[in-house]
């Protein structure tokens, strides 16, 4: 039998081996396809950064026509539940008990003002606790108020000045639906779990039950044991991968605008980068307890804080926007938002898929200089 004969069938030894261990490891399905739908449905559903159905309290001291007009701008917003009071202090009360989130005030002397001076200064209160809430119901009482004024402007048969006149476009998201932002990037944390998480917990694993030692006095070379651990766990990724991408299309109904074989591509590279994270930090802890700590606090912490998938890396201090280039996890999401609401920009792919390229070579890199056939 030639050597080649025989590498090959050691390999294929090794893969069968993995591979029948993760079909008799309920965990690890669990993590490859139970967790990505547990995952997306809590995040699709659940977590939603669109600001509708803001409470507000309504007080209106003097209902007239020009209250009633206003008020009804309100009522027929679709970003506000409004309640309606006739002094301050209800309202003050159920602001601060969370009843309400905000509070629009119209005095007594509103249309009087409004008739007479055209002054008539509104009183609103926010609730600002959250801030980013806040500032986006700041925002739509401006809208609603902006938008009654010139309606109002134009019943009285003249325009209403305003030196500058907004024309907005919003590109690439439309709708303006948290889930289309949301749901890509929560693919890049499946992928991590997927691929650093259990790999990590692979070698570690091996030392554990004593197996190592019986591996070490075999023929098979290091790169064979490397290739017949990965190869595995990089086809239970691109499956997880490719039943998020499902989730994402036909029940999210997020659109995929670039192409669907680059989504695949940069998807197994920067699975190749997790599972290449995952070895490494297999290597170094013999345990699978320490090992499955290390990947969640190497690994899938910063892929949620610092990658740009909730959190706008450019908000950040200067500090920690240096730091998050040193997260892999930064790259995919921006190749992820890129193709599903941009579709290909390749200048935006190609640089990001550089700098995976660039780290699947230092981690398996690393990997395999770390595993070596010894016992010490």
């Amino acid at each position: 039998m030639s050597p080649f004969a025989k590498r090959f069938m050691r390999l294929r030894g090794l893969i069968r081996k993995e591979s029948l261990q993760i079909l008799r490891d309920p965990s690890s399905i669990a993590i490859a396809f139970v967790m990505p739908v547990v995952l997306l449905l809590l995040f699709g559903y659940g977590v939603s950064l669109d600001a509708k159905d803001i409470r507000l309290a309504l007080v209106v001291e003097q209902p007239d026509a020009q209250t009633s007009s206003l008020t009804s701008a309100f009522h027929h917003s679709t970003y506000f539940k409004s309640i309606t009071f006739h002094t301050i202090q209800p309202a003050e009360r159920a602001l601060v008990t969370h009843v309400v989130d905000g509070i629009v005030w119209l005095r007594s002397d509103f249309s009087a003002r409004l008739l007479n001076h055209g002054d008539a200064p509104i009183g609103v209160f926010v609730n600002g606790v959250d801030a980013n809430q806040a500032r986006i119901t700041q925002g739509y009482i401006q809208g609603v108020w902006q938008t009654w004024l010139q309606a109002y402007a134009r019943q009285q048969g003249h325009d209403l000045a305003i030196p500058v006149r907004l024309e907005p476009r919003i590109w690439f998201n439309a709708a303006v639906r948290s889930t289309d932002f949301l749901v890509p990037g929560l693919i890049a944390l499946i992928m991590t779990l997927t691929g650093a998480m259990l790999t990590s917990m692979v070698v570690a694993r091996e030392w554990e039950r004593g197996t190592m030692e019986a591996l070490m006095v075999t023929p098979i070379r290091i790169w064979e044991i490397t290739v017949g651990k990965l190869l595995p766990y990089f086809i239970l990724g691109m499956g997880g991968m490719l039943l998020s991408v499902a989730m994402a299309l036909w029940l999210f109904n997020v659109p995929l605008r670039g192409s669907f074989l680059v989504l695949s591509l940069a998807s197994a590279l920067y699975m190749m980068v997790a599972l290449g994270m995952g070895l490494l930090i297999s290597t170094v802890a013999r345990s699978q307890f320490v090992a499955g700590q290390i990947a969640l606090v190497a690994t899938f912490l910063p892929a949620f804080i610092l990658s740009g998938f909730i959190f706008e890396i450019s908000s950040m201090p200067a500090p920690v926007q240096v730091m998050t280039h040193l997260i892999p996890a930064r790259y995919f999401v921006a190749i992820l938002q890129t193709v599903f609401m941009a579709g290909d920009i390749w200048p935006v792919l190609l640089t990001n898929a550089a700098a995976l390229l660039v780290m699947m070579v230092i981690f398996l890199g690393l990997a395999r200089h770390k595993t070596r056939k010894r016992l010490d």
